[in-house]
């Protein structure tokens, strides 16, 4: 199975890229977004100067437990850059959405609780309410987080979105809000 097939039955058809759309990505912006793939893993992930957006992390169900999603992010974290990456809320149907949450709260990982981000798929139609996470050596502002979350959909998530999917994404003004009031951390229970 490909590195994209594994992404592919893992995460939700509203949260996937096109399998052209990544590679054009791993083509054109090849300085910044990258592909780390192993035969239990898959990691993509946007590296700029001062941050590190995971796109997709992928660690197959027989190599759970292993310590492999650790080993990853800490390569990721001995950047010393904030690492954002974006989360389903908890789903309690799927255990996975929890389990997720689990792992990134041992992992130091802070839930933006001013960030509001509801992305719209281009292949269901459907509006998604995603959170944002985030890993920071230096303690950086939510603010400071928001603009790297904006910048990484501005420049990766519609890349070219017209052309790969026929219709454009929305705006980021529409879709990624910096609230004054926070909201509940999605963390707290861990």
């Amino acid at each position: 199975m490909n590195w994209y097939e594994k992404l592919n039955q893992y995460f939700p058809i509203e949260e996937m890229k096109s399998k052209e759309h990544m590679e054009t990505l791993l083509a054109e912006k090849s300085k910044v977004y990258i592909k780390d793939e192993g035969p239990k893993h898959v990691l993509m992930y946007v590296e700029f100067e001062n941050f590190v957006f995971v796109d997709y992390l992928f660690v197959s169900k027989e190599a759970r437990g292993e310590g492999l999603g650790r080993k990853l992010l800490d390569k990721l974290k001995e950047k010393n850059k904030a690492i954002l990456l974006e989360v389903e809320p908890v789903d309690y149907d799927d255990t996975d959405t929890e389990k997720r949450l689990k792992f990134y709260f041992r992992e130091d990982f802070k839930h933006a609780l001013r960030i509001g981000y509801t992305r719209r798929s281009l292949a269901t139609g459907e509006n998604t309410v995603l959170e944002i996470l985030y890993w920071s050596p230096s303690d950086q502002s939510e603010e400071e987080i928001y603009e790297a979350m904006k910048w990484t959909y501005e420049n990766i998530h519609t890349f070219k979105d017209k052309h790969f999917y026929g219709d454009s994404y929305d705006p980021s003004s529409k879709v990624l809000v910096l609230k004054k009031d926070k909201k509940p951390n999605i963390l707290e229970s861990f």
